[in-house]
């Protein structure tokens, strides 16, 4: 199930600066007495996306897991250049699994919007705690690059499907806001709607390689062998 939805908003929340490893970041400068800050608008896109896996929750939080690992499904997720964990910590008392990994994709927009960045690349921020008590698996994603110009940040959440707990429920909340000049609102609504595009594309491209490895580990699981 698909639900696209949009609803005004006024900002998004903060982020800081990620670790020195990655590197040749640039960033967008301009001369301070060419701005007005009352000239400013932030242009905000927000829409929900629903799936339901027929696969238990257990499984669904492994395939998650090797997504991005598998060289069977790297050519879906061709958007993602380079993951890397840089912080895991175990609470074993409330067993949570609390995951942070620096990700690099390929920069959203147009290839003439990468022009006027400087940047084809854009380093993103992804927060995992997983709760096998509850079972539960929250994700949160944010840019750290290109912050000046364009903001993303998707919220999914993994649990139990309320009507099958052999299934698993997935809600992806997306928020993307772009900062313009109000004479350029026009574009920025329209570069918003370009990227909103593609990352339903690319997330449409990401539950489809977590139903391949979910078929795999069923696969597995039974001893026989699949095709993914």
């Amino acid at each position: 199930m698909f639900i696209f939805s949009i609803v005004p908003s006024v900002s998004l929340p903060y982020f800081g600066c990620i670790a020195s490893s990655f590197r040749n970041i640039k960033s967008i400068c301009v001369p301070v007495c060419l701005l007005d800050i009352r000239s400013f608008t932030t242009m905000v896109r927000q829409y929900t996306q629903e799936h339901t896996f027929m696969h238990p929750w257990e499984r669904v939080t492994s395939a998650c897991w090797r997504k991005f690992a598998d060289p069977k499904n790297r050519s879906r997720l061709s958007h993602i250049l380079e993951v890397h964990t840089i912080d895991r910590k175990l609470d074993a008392l409330n067993g949570r699994l609390l995951t942070t990994r620096a990700i690099t994709v390929n920069a959203l927009g147009p290839w003439w919007l990468q022009k006027i960045v400087g940047e084809t690349v854009c380093h993103c921020i992804e927060e995992c705690i997983v709760d096998a008590r509850n079972k539960s698996m929250e994700i949160v994603t944010r840019n750290a690059t290109l912050k000046d110009f364009i903001s993303v940040e998707e919220k999914s959440w993994y649990s139990p499907h309320p009507q099958n707990s052999q299934w698993t429920a997935l809600r992806q909340e997306t928020s993307i806001s772009c900062n313009a000049f109000s004479a350029l609102a026009s574009m920025a609504e329209k570069i918003e709607q370009r990227c909103a595009e593609k990352f339903q594309q690319n997330s449409a491209k990401g539950r489809e390689v977590v139903e391949n490895v979910c078929a795999y580990l069923e696969a597995e699981a039974n001893g026989i062998g699949v095709r993914v």
